[in-house]
C-alpha cells in the first residue's frame, strides 16, 4: 500500500545542519496495524508527517498506491489527503464552539458534501466509538477520552484507507488510553483500516501487527 524509500528530513539549526530521518526504508501492508515506538527525537513524527503529506522530504520518495506523493502538486496533496488519510494527534484539535457531531462532520463539509448523508455516517460512526448520547455536547463537555474518540470519528469519517496517528493516547491515564487502543484495534479488524501509531506506551504496542523502532532517524 505504502513505499518509503531513501528517506531523508534535514532542517538548517544554527548554521549546521540537524538530520531527523536519515535513510528511511518501509513498506506498509494494506490493513495493517502499526506501532511506531523510539525515544523522542528519534524522528517518529516527522515520518509520519512525510507519510501523510503534511510536510516534504528533504530527498527519498513515499509511494502510495504506486503514486508519487511528491509529484503531486499541493492542492492534489490536500484532495488526496481529505480522502486518504485521516488523522489523529496527540491533542484532539477539536473545534471548542461545535458539538461532537460537527466536529465529526467537519473534514466531509469541507468537501462540500451533502449535509444530510455527512450527518447520517457521523452519527453512525460516533454511535460506534461510544457516543450516540454525547452527539450535541461540546469539546468542553466531554472527557479527555471522550474527546479523542470524537478526533478518532472525525478521522474516519471519509473512510481513509490509512489513519497516522501520533500519540492519541498521550494525554490519556491509563485506562482510558487502552479503551481507545483497543477500539481503534476494533475499527482496524471490522473496517480493514490501515493504522499507524505512533506511541511510547510499550504494552500498546505490543498488541499492533507490527513494531518499528526508529533511533537516530532510522529504523532499527
Amino acid at each position: 500500500m505504502i513505499t518509503v524509500t531513501d528517506l531523508y528530513k534535514s532542517f538548517p539549526m544554527g548554521g549546521q545542519t540537524l538530520t531527523v530521518l536519515n535513510g528511511v526504508n518501509l513498506q506498509i501492508q494494506r490493513g495493517e496495524l502499526i506501532a511506531v515506538i523510539g525515544a523522542s527525537g528519534a524522528g517518529k513524527s516527522t515520518l509520519l508527517q512525510i507519510i501523510g503529506t503534511l510536510d516534504r522530504p528533504t530527498k527519498g520518495t513515499v509511494h502510495f498506491d504506486g503514486q508519487d506523493m511528491f509529484q503531486l502538486s499541493e492542492s492534489e496533496q490536500a484532495e488526496f489527503r481529505n480522502r486518504r488519510i485521516g488523522f489523529v494527534f496527540q491533542f484532539h484539535h477539536l473545534l471548542p464552539e461545535f458539538t461532537a457531531l460537527e466536529n465529526a462532520c467537519m473534514p466531509a463539509l469541507i468537501q462540500r458534501r451533502q449535509q444530510v448523508d455527512v450527518e447520517a455516517e457521523a452519527i453512525a460512526l460516533l454511535e460506534e466509538v461510544g457516543l450516540g448520547a454525547r452527539l450535541h455536547h461540546k469539546p468542553g463537555e466531554l472527557s479527555g477520552g471522550e474527546q479523542q474518540r470524537v478526533a478518532v470519528a472525525r478521522a474516519l469519517l471519509q473512510k481513509p484507507d490509512l489513519v497516522l496517528a501520533d500519540e492519541p493516547t498521550g494525554n490519556l491515564d491509563t485506562h482510558t488510553g487502552d479503551a481507545l487502543f483497543a477500539m481503534m484495534r476494533e475499527l482496524n479488524k471490522t473496517r480493514g483500516t490501515t493504522f499507524v501509531i505512533v506511541t511510547h506506551n510499550d504494552k500498546l504496542s505490543a498488541q499492533a501487527d507490527r513494531i518499528i523502532h526508529m533511533q537516530d532517524g532510522q529504523i532499527v
